[in-house]
């Protein structure tokens, strides 16, 4: 066509959710641009410009950046939030925490 040119443009949020479920194990990073959920194990570092939910049996050994979070698992690497950090109640963080707000519920652990 005339008077149109290719653009490439970066890919969207286009609401998907990647989820790692209970039993699946991944080493290595993970990168996304949608939301992440993790109910496996990940050894590697997890960058996401969504939410990454870490469920109760979720485990991951790297540092997690975000733009909000759900902990209910354990992380043992630090965490990096824009936005908003929430540790649940089974939540435990062994790490450096950076995030403009953050909320723990009774019996959320954090050392850093």
């Amino acid at each position: 066509m005339l008077g149109k040119k290719d653009r490439k443009e970066a890919p969207e949020n286009n609401g998907a959710i990647n989820v790692i479920g209970e039993g699946t194990r991944i080493i290595g990073h993970i990168s996304s641009n949608g939301d992440v959920r993790i109910d496996g194990i990940v050894e590697g570092d997890i960058l996401t410009a969504g939410r990454c939910v870490l469920g109760a049996s979720g485990k991951i050994k790297g540092n997690v950046d975000a733009k909000n979070a759900d902990i209910s698992g354990t992380i043992e690497g630090n965490i990096k939030i824009k936005e908003l950090l929430l540790v649940k109640t089974t939540g435990k963080i062994n790490g450096d925490i950076a995030t403009t707000k953050i909320v723990v519920e009774n019996g959320g652990e954090f050392n850093g």
